[in-house]
């Protein structure tokens, strides 16, 4: 059929060029053509079909020819009738952009305008097409790396995006048309990495056009979809693998020491740290995720500096809130959060500070989403360098104050420990001391939050039968009471005992199925590309100033036996709390996690760290948790 429609294009040409129309004959002619399909004499109107068959290796005069046509359909859209001419519809329809010439462009584009103006019936197929010249045909993707292939690029996208924007103009309601078609139209995750990264980039600049002030909140929301759907596919397998016979804070130590060794042995200093080169090096999945983060957080930049990233942030808040949240332990795809807060620490920072705090804090909503929003809420305070500690001591006041409540309303007699029916109970605590392992030093350092912190009721909390210290993973207790005792947080006695660093049941049976007592999602994150927005304002083990001298604690950290006074120990009554203080904001929000056959019920992202060379293994600090 193309053969024949292309020698129909060959008569139609040789006639023009007998005759030698000029351009208002080329219309009469052109209109002729079209009128004559309803009488029956299709003859011409072939050769015109046969002309929008031209593609590559034109002529000068065959380009010129296919120039003329096309402005020449222009000026008689009125006579094109959706039915009696759905051939050349399709025809035209189908052009891509990438097959010619500014010429040839211009004159294509000029054409969708009219007709989408002219009849409601062209709108779709005019923005379809649109849309679908997004992306290059697939013959052409290996020459995107060439400088006229992205020329060519930068010619295409050019004009689709302004011909939107146009359409958009003179059709008011075709915002609302174009949005199903580009999500329809959205390459999958198993699409080729060039055409979807093309593709998404054209949908973040739709979102910052003024064609988004009607679609960009979906459209970003359906960007966060597919980082997610990428991140889900990347396996784990080998990572958790927890080495319970190291703390975590000194294997993290170890891999530091590695990975300058691998530097100085002529790596790259880019490395250094990430190790996400040596980790998914060829990974498809991941150079897809990758590639997408860094277009994201890109464009997230472009919104701060055109001063809309607030309205921009509260949509990746709703997103977070059904999308991230609800993925079983995403392990990147929550670094699009943690950029846009560090862009903005005064508003969208503390914004997601408190939609975390409200979520665990919050006695309607799932057990698994409380204890996803503690995990997401104990990394980032203790990993966003821009936070304030003002902020993270009043953050840990609330979940402070919530685990007094708890004790307070289970009394002083517990039978027998039962991880799962407390686990938000043992899910705060840990937080808390997680929490407190980054920053201590930090707040013992300013005497008014010394004096809040000291004033929390930790002692009665960690006191309590439910024993959270016997629960929580032993590396972060270790960590934390050792800090503690440096601080004289706490006075040490022999009548609190914990010796055994092994992971206790107890630990696991809270963590539940999906092991959410080792979920901290703002771990390293591990892609290599997106890493330079996230490194400089992210917090490393390595980074954290303790409590405690290394030198002056050496035989400390040798002896396993980490030991809690009561008797002479502070007692923080003395210190009269009025727990009004603790008040808290219970909001009632209204979120249901998503469930599908990959993505679990809540999660994030464990992330992980890995000894030289590439053999991948947890973290060495509480990365690997």
């Amino acid at each position: 059929m193309g053969l024949e429609l292309a020698s129909y294009g060959t008569e139609y040409y040789d006639e023009m060029a007998d005759v030698g129309f000029s351009d208002s004959e080329v219309v009469s002619y052109v209109r002729d053509a079209l009128k004559s399909v309803a009488e029956g004499d299709t003859d011409r109107y072939n050769q015109l079909i046969g002309v929008m068959h031209y593609t590559e290796g034109l002529a000068a005069d065959e380009v010129a020819l296919l120039v003329t046509s096309l402005k020449a359909l222009s000026g008689v859209v009125s006579h094109v009738d959706i039915n009696l001419h759905d051939a050349l519809l399709s025809s035209i329809f189908g052009m891509s952009m990438w097959n010619y010439g500014p010429d040839v462009m211009d004159a294509l584009v000029e054409l969708i305008k009219s007709l989408a103006v002219s009849n409601g019936g062209f709108v779709d197929s005019c923005l379809d097409m649109l849309v679908r010249n997004f992306m290059p045909p697939k013959s052409f993707i290996g020459f995107l790396r060439q400088p006229w292939g992205c020329a060519r690029k930068n010619e295409v996208l050019n004009r689709v995006h302004s011909a939107l924007s146009d359409i958009a103009y003179l059709v008011p309601l075709a915002p609302l048309r174009l949005l199903p078609i580009i999500l329809k139209r959205m390459p999958t995750m198993f699409d080729n990495e060039a055409l979807l990264v093309m593709y998404v980039e054209s949908m973040l600049r739709l979102e910052g056009s003024a064609i988004g002030e009607f679609i960009g909140s979906t459209m970003l929301m359906a960007v966060v979809d597919r980082l997610v759907d990428l991140d889900v596919e990347i396996g784990w397998d080998e990572i958790i693998q927890e080495d319970s016979s190291k703390g975590i804070f000194h294997m993290e130590l170890e891999d530091v020491e590695e990975t300058a060794d691998y530097v100085g042995k002529g790596g790259s200093e880019f490395s250094r740290g990430t190790l996400s080169g040596l980790n998914f090096g060829g990974n498809v999945v991941s150079d897809k995720l990758d590639n997408l983060m860094v277009l994201t957080c890109q464009h997230l930049e472009s919104c701060y500096d055109e001063g809309r990233l607030t309205k921009v942030f509260d949509t990746l808040l709703h997103s977070f809130r059904i999308t991230i949240l609800s993925a079983y332990k995403s392990k990147f795809a929550q670094f699009v959060m943690f950029y846009a807060c560090s862009l903005d620490p005064g508003s969208c920072a503390v914004k997601f500070a408190n939609l975390l705090s409200d979520l665990f804090l919050c006695e309607t909503q799932p057990p698994l989403t409380r204890m996803s929003a503690a995990a997401y809420l104990g990394s980032y305070l203790a990993r966003a360098k821009f936070l304030s500690t003002s902020l993270i001591a009043y953050m840990l006041k609330r979940l402070v104050g919530w685990c007094y409540n708890y004790i307070q309303i289970h009394g002083g007699e517990v039978k027998s420990i039962s991880p799962q029916a407390h686990r938000i109970f043992y899910s705060g605590c840990q937080v808390v001391m997680y929490v407190l392992c980054f920053r201590m030093s930090s707040m013992v350092d300013v005497p008014p939050l010394k004096s809040q912190l000291f004033q929390m009721p930790l002692e009665q909390i960690l006191h309590h039968p439910l024993d959270p210290l016997k629960v929580s993973l032993p590396s972060i207790v270790k960590e934390f009471l050792r800090q503690a005792k440096s601080a004289r947080l706490f006075t040490v006695s022999e009548n609190f005992f914990f010796s055994d660093l092994l992971e206790s049941d107890s630990s696991k049976a809270f963590g539940g199925r999906e092991r959410l007592d080792m979920f901290f999602p703002f771990d390293p994150c591990l892609l290599k590309n997106c890493d330079r927005f996230i490194r400089p304002n992210f917090v490393y083990w390595s980074m954290v100033r303790t409590t405690y001298d290394d030198e002056a604690s050496s035989e400390e950290e040798d002896d396993n036996d980490v030991l809690l006074e009561d008797a002479g120990a502070r007692s923080f009554d003395e210190h009269d709390i009025d727990l009004d203080e603790f008040e808290y904001s219970m909001n009632k929000m209204s979120i249901t996690p998503r469930m599908s056959s990959k993505h679990g019920l809540t999660g994030g992202g464990l992330q992980a760290s890995m000894r030289m060379p590439a053999k991948i293994r947890p973290s060495t600090s509480p990365e690997s948790l």
